[in-house]
C-alpha cells in the first residue's frame, strides 16, 4: 500500500483542529504615500486572525480602488495588484467567517455606493441582532448582495437622515447590538470604532505624520509605527487631515459594563501584542502559572501543544519547577485536504500535522499543556501521539476553564451540544481523551491574571452573556421609515 501512504503525504496535509476559529483582523493607514504597502504588511502580521479571504481598499482623495481574494494575504496580493491600488488612505481586512458564508462576495472590506459617494467598511466581531434588522430592511425594499451581518451597517448608514457621515454612522451603531471593531474609509477620511462593551480590540498608532489603526499592536510593530492608545469602547475616531490629527467622538450616551474578550489572551491574539491594557505574553504565562498552582502533578517534563499553548506551558513549568521542553514537532507547511479519508487514514492524518519527539518523551511522565478543549476529539488524538512517543504517563492541563457555551460575539466556536464540557464532567472528559489526569484552570484563577477582572467576558465558560438578542432596538424606527 505504498501508493496509499504517498497520497496521504501528498494531499492529506492538514487536520481540522478542534479549536475555535479566530475572528478577523482589521488594519488602516491615513496620510502615508505607501498606505497600500503598509496595509499589506499589516495584514500579513494579522494573518493569524483570519485566513479565508483578504482585501484592501485605497483612496487617493478622488478615487477609491479595491482588491479582494480568497486565501492567505500573500496569495491574494502580489506586486502587480498592489501597484494598481494607489492612495494615501487604505484599509484592509483578513476574514474568518463567523456570520456569512466563506465566499468571495463576503470578502471584506465591503465597498458600496450611497448618496454621499463610495464607502468602504471592514468589521471584526459579530452583530447579534443583524438578522432582525436585515429582515426589517428587506421588508421595506432593501436588497442585500452578501450574507454578512456587516452589510446591515451600510444600509443603516444609507437610511440615516443625518447630514454628516459621522452622524450617519452614529445612527447605525446605535441600532446594532453585539461586538464590533470597524475600520471605515471614504475618499478623504479614515475612521475606526469599537462597540460600547469593548469586546474586540482596536489600536491607534502613529508613523511619522501618518496614523494607523490595527487589531493588534504586533501589526504596528511590523511597520515600525508607535502605539498611541486603544480606541475606547463606544468611541469613533476620525482622521481627515494631518493638521486635525485624531478626532474623537462618543456615540454611546452611557458606558455599559465592559465585556472584553478573555479568549484574546487565551488563544486568539499573538503573544507579542498588547491588549486591553496589558501584554498577551505575560497574561498567558500567568494563566499557566495559575494552572500549575491549581493542578500540580509529579512529572518529568512539561510540553506545549504548539504553538498557541507554548507561553502557558512555560508558565506552568516555571511555577511547578518541572523541566520545559518541546515534545511535539509541528508541520507548518500544511494546506487544505481534498480527501474524504477513511478512519485508518484519518488517524494517520493527525501525525502529518503533529509528530512526537521521542527523545523528549520516551520513558517520561509528561504534562501536556493546551489552551482549550472544545469537542475533545483533538485532545484524544494528542494523548495518543504523546504515548506513541514513549511517555509512561500523560497529564493534560488546560490553560482556560471548561468551554461550556458558544460565543456569539465574533469567535467561531462549536454549538453547545458539540462542546464536550457542556454535558460531561472533567472525569468523564479525562476518560474520553484517555489521559492519566486532566485539569482546567478555574474561572477565578484565570481572572487573577488580568487587570480589572470585572471588565472581561467569560460567557463561553459560565454562560453569563452581557449582550443578548432582544430584537430590533428602539432606535431603528427613528432611522428607517
Amino acid at each position: 500500500m505504498l501508493y496509499g501512504f504517498a497520497r496521504v503525504a501528498e494531499v492529506c496535509l492538514t487536520m481540522q483542529y478542534d479549536k475555535p476559529k479566530d475572528e478577523c483582523g482589521v488594519f488602516g493607514v491615513f496620510g502615508h504615500p505607501k498606505a497600500v504597502e503598509l496595509t499589506y504588511l499589516g495584514l500579513r502580521a494579522l494573518q493569524h486572525r483570519g485566513q479565508e479571504s483578504s482585501g484592501i481598499v485605497a483612496s487617493d482623495g478622488e478615487n477609491i480602488l479595491s482588491h479582494h481574494g480568497m486565501g492567505l494575504v500573500d496569495a491574494v496580493f502580489n506586486s502587480d495588484v498592489l501597484a494598481k491600488l494607489t492612495g494615501h488612505i487604505a484599509i484592509g481586512h483578513n476574514r474568518y467567517s463567523t456570520a456569512g458564508e466563506s465566499t468571495l462576495e463576503n470578502a471584506q472590506p465591503l465597498v458600496r455606493n450611497y448618496k454621499q459617494g463610495k464607502l468602504a467598511l471592514g468589521h471584526n466581531g459579530n452583530l447579534i441582532n443583524a438578522s432582525q434588522i436585515r429582515n426589517h430592511l428587506e421588508n421595506i425594499g432593501s436588497i442585500f448582495s452578501t450574507s454578512l451581518d456587516t452589510e446591515v451597517v451600510f444600509h443603516l448608514i444609507a437610511h440615516s437622515r443625518q447630514d454628516s457621515l459621522e452622524d450617519r454612522i452614529f445612527d447605525a451603531f446605535r441600532a446594532v447590538e453585539g461586538a464590533y471593531s470597524f475600520v471605515v474609509l471614504d475618499k478623504t477620511t479614515l475612521m475606526g470604532a469599537r462597540d460600547p462593551h469593548g469586546f474586540r480590540p482596536l489600536w491607534i498608532g502613529k508613523l511619522g505624520e501618518a496614523y494607523v489603526l490595527a487589531s493588534e499592536t504586533c501589526a504596528l510593530d511590523v511597520i515600525e509605527a508607535e502605539p498611541i492608545r486603544e480606541v475606547e469602547p463606544g468611541e469613533l475616531v476620525t482622521m481627515r487631515s494631518k493638521h486635525l490629527g485624531v478626532e474623537s467622538f462618543r456615540f454611546s450616551p452611557q458606558q455599559p459594563k465592559l465585556s472584553q474578550c478573555i479568549f484574546e489572551y487565551i488563544y486568539l491574539a499573538r503573544p507579542d501584542s498588547m491588549m486591553f491594557g496589558q501584554g498577551v505574553n505575560s497574561t498567558r504565562r500567568e494563566f499557566g502559572r495559575q494552572l500549575a498552582r491549581e493542578h500540580p502533578v509529579k512529572a518529568d517534563v512539561v510540553i506545549p501543544v504548539p504553538d498557541s499553548a507554548t507561553i502557558a506551558a512555560l508558565g506552568y513549568a516555571e511555577e511547578s519547577g518541572i523541566t520545559f521542553d518541546l515534545g511535539l514537532s509541528r508541520n507548518t507547511y500544511v494546506g487544505r485536504s481534498f480527501m474524504n479519508p477513511t478512519q485508518d487514514i484519518r488517524e494517520l492524518m493527525v501525525k502529518v500535522k503533529l509528530n512526537p519527539i521521542r527523545e523528549v518523551l520516551n520513558g517520561k511522565r509528561v504534562v501536556v499543556v493546551d489552551d482549550s478543549i472544545m469537542r475533545g476529539t483533538n485532545s484524544r488524538k494528542l494523548v495518543k501521539i504523546v504515548r506513541q512517543g514513549g511517555a509512561t504517563a500523560v497529564h493534560v492541563r488546560i490553560a482556560s476553564p471548561p468551554n461550556k457555551y458558544p460565543c456569539f460575539y465574533g469567535v467561531d466556536t462549536p454549538t453547545r451540544s458539540e462542546l464536550i464540557a457542556s454535558k460531561h464532567t472533567t472525569e468523564e472528559i479525562r476518560k474520553y481523551i484517555r489521559a492519566d489526569s486532566l485539569g482546567y484552570v478555574s474561572i477565578e484563577g484565570m481572572l487573577k491574571g488580568v487587570k480589572e477582572r470585572d471588565n472581561f467576558c467569560t460567557a463561553c465558560f459560565d454562560g453569563n452573556y452581557s449582550v443578548t438578542n432582544e430584537g430590533i432596538p428602539r432606535q431603528l424606527p427613528l432611522i428607517i421609515d
